[in-house]
């Protein structure tokens, strides 16, 4: 990582090493996709009251050039949700880089 950063924050959970390090390896992926980002904050909250969309939620924020890109993802398990977040992030990402490269083209075509 060149300079970027990992922000974690807990939500009426306590935050523990190994999740600490499931959050880093996960998202220290995103910086070799895309090194433009400049900062990942990853915020992880316990809900025990939504038992219908899943007790934990991940929300991930990616601070880069432009627009930032926000998801959130619910799941039972908080290792499933950190998962299914660097998932959602990663798509996000080539999404975007995919419509900035189809934007050049179509101005210098014209």
């Amino acid at each position: 990582m060149n300079g970027s950063s990992i922000i974690i924050t807990g939500v009426h959970l306590s935050l523990t090493d190994a999740i600490k390090n499931a959050v880093n390896e996960k998202m220290s992926k995103l910086f070799l996709h895309e090194p433009s980002i400049i900062r990942v904050r990853v915020e992880l909250v316990q809900d025990v009251h939504k038992k219908d969309q899943g007790e934990f939620m991940a929300k991930g924020y990616i601070e880069i050039q432009g627009p930032a890109l926000v998801v959130a993802v619910y799941s039972e398990n908080l290792y499933k949700a950190i998962d299914l977040l660097q998932d959602k992030l990663q798509r996000k990402i080539r999404r975007r880089s995919r419509l900035l490269k189809v934007k050049r083209k179509q101005v210098l075509v014209n």
